[in-house]
């Protein structure tokens, strides 16, 4: 089972990115192998230009095309998903998604914005034909804390649960994919 993780957020060190390796760690914990791909990876020219045929992009395609999932996570930006992320997502072609289970997440100052999830992030998803798209986590940036030399990165209790219960449909779902597969064979 390989899942690929994408993180849209613009900073090094971000709230999203903590969900995204917790996410990882709990899936590898599971025998799922996990590669993630920080919309940061990608050179800024390439993204702003669009150089469909740098090795950058063709490698994160080959990444896409090859996972059985994606959790694909990004801070809220203007009541929706970042612009890094949405330039990234531009890079893929129109049913990169099919086939796939996908799990969004999306981190934000406040409950403002809690319906980014389902008004931007979901659809951005369904248009890359996501086969199944698991209900996803909102969480706000009070309830992620850094950590530093001392002290881990912590997730408050009551959203990893949700997210340990989204990661546990995730993962059934990916689970089910080659039943169903064999049946329709």
């Amino acid at each position: 089972m390989q899942i690929l993780l994408i993180g849209g957020s613009p900073a090094d060190r971000s709230r999203t990115q903590i969900l995204l390796e917790h996410s990882a760690d709990w899936l590898s914990h599971r025998g799922a192998k996990t590669l993630t791909w920080r919309a940061t990876d990608i050179p800024a020219e390439v993204l702003l230009h669009a150089q469909f045929s740098h090795p950058t992009i063709a490698q994160f395609r080959e990444d896409v095309a090859q996972a059985d999932g994606i959790i694909i996570a990004t801070p809220v930006y203007k009541a929706a998903y970042t612009g890094i992320l949405k330039a990234l997502i531009d890079l893929l072609p129109e049913r990169a998604f099919a086939h796939k289970v996908v799990l969004p997440l999306m981190t934000a100052g406040s409950s403002n914005h809690l319906l980014a999830l389902d008004f931007t992030l979901k659809p951005l998803v369904a248009a890359l034909k996501a086969e199944e798209i698991i209900s996803g986590v909102y969480t706000c940036d009070q309830q992620i804390h850094y950590g530093d030399a001392t002290h881990p990165a912590r997730i408050d209790e009551d959203v990893k649960t949700r997210l340990h219960d989204n990661l546990e449909a995730f993962h059934q779902a990916l689970k089910r994919r080659p039943l169903q597969q064999q049946a329709v064979a």
